[in-house]
Parts: structure tokens; sequence; C-alpha cells
């Protein structure tokens, strides 16, 4: 892989203690695109001083819509493949190689599993697109896109699915995906998703809209 053809999406809220760390280790990797999404400390600067593009959001609009920021910027600057990695440190850069040779095999998408799953509501979501398309993790922040999955539905996400959109539509269209354990770090500090009730919510009404609401 040219290391020009990769762009590597990471959504970023307040991430200041992390950031440069995460971009300094996968920039060897790919062109870093950071979508600061409204951060009231340090993120956008860190991330450019360890050497990222930088989009920045006035306000927080949330995790899908920072990745859509994210994903239209790699699309204008002719991204073959697209990865997403978390701003938190807790992705292992060593995993993006990994990934890339199973695109090589013939995927169009390949996922990381984590061992654990932080909140009850996740477990919830990945009980039903593993009796469905038996994948474990449908929310892991760690998925790599080849382009024309993205060009083939012409967004990432519609209905704050937190991070879903694009690898449910794939599913169902049926391209080929590939999902293999990953492995990931401890975070030192506390997630940015919201309090652990809010969270759950949005990860079951990202689930509803999916099964009753969205046209198949």
């Amino acid at each position: 892989m040219e290391r020009y053809q990769l762009k590597i999406v990471i959504p970023a809220f307040n991430e200041e203690n992390s950031i440069y760390r995460v971009v300094k280790n996968i920039i060897p990797h790919g062109e870093v695109i950071v979508v600061d999404d409204g951060s009231s400390d340090k993120t956008s600067q860190k991330a450019k001083l360890a050497g990222a593009i930088v989009i920045s959001h006035k306000t927080n609009l949330g995790y899908d819509s920072a990745i859509n920021s994210g994903f239209r910027e790699a699309l204008k600057r002719k991204a073959e493949f697209i990865l997403t990695f978390d701003a938190d440190g807790q992705h292992d850069e060593n995993m993006i190689k990994l990934a890339y040779n199973h695109l090589e095999e013939g995927y169009d998408l390949v996922l990381g599993k984590r061992k654990h799953k932080q909140r009850w509501a996740e477990i919830i979501f990945s009980l039903y697109t593993n009796y469905k398309w038996n994948i474990k993790d449908p929310l892991s922040g760690f998925k790599l896109y080849k382009v024309n999955v993205y060009r083939s539905l012409g967004y990432f996400d519609s209905y704050n699915s937190i991070g879903t959109e694009l690898l449910l539509y794939a599913l169902q269209k049926k391209y080929n995906i590939k999902e293999f354990p990953m492995i990931t770090k401890k975070r030192q500090d506390m997630p940015r998703f919201g309090s652990n009730l809010n969270s759950n919510i949005k990860i079951l009404r990202s689930l509803f809209i999916h099964i009753f609401c969205k046209r198949k």
C-alpha cells in the first residue's frame, strides 16, 4: 500500500492528552485527517503539530458528523482507502497493516473486533448483527474501507448511527467484509462519548432506527 492511497480519519473532541501521540504513531501509514469536533482544549494545535490535516467544527456536532467531514476531505484528496481510527489512544497502530493485508485478500471493508465491549447497549447491537451477518463488533471505531463502498452509498452517516450505517449498508449490499480480532490499549482518562446512560440510549436509538425506520 502506498502511503498516499490511505487517508486516516480521526474524529476528536477534547483529546489534547492523546492526539499528538496517536497522529505521530499512525502518520507513517497514511495521510491523517483529524476532525476537531468543537474542542475547547488544544486538540487542533497538537494534531497540526504532529503533522495531521485538521478540520475544525465550531461546535460539537457529534461523532458521525465528524466522520462525515473527514470522509468528504479524504475524497477530495483522492483517497483509495479510508480508515476510521480513534483519537483516545486505544487503537494499536500495528493493526493498520494487518487490516490492509485483509483488503488485499479481496475484502471491501475490514473492521477490528475488540475483546471487550464498554456498554451493555453495544452487546445488544452486536447480538443483532451477529445473528443477521455474523458481525460481532459493529460499533468498533476501527474500520478500513475501500472508497468504492463509500461512493456507492454517497455519505458516511445520515441518522447518527454511531459509526454503523456504512457498515450495515455494505452488509445489506453483500460487499465482502472481514472482521478480525484486534489489539487495543487501555484509555488513560474518561471517554468522550457522554455518560453511560446517554451513550447506551444513543446506541439503542441507532439500532431502532436501522431496524424499523431505515429503508432497506
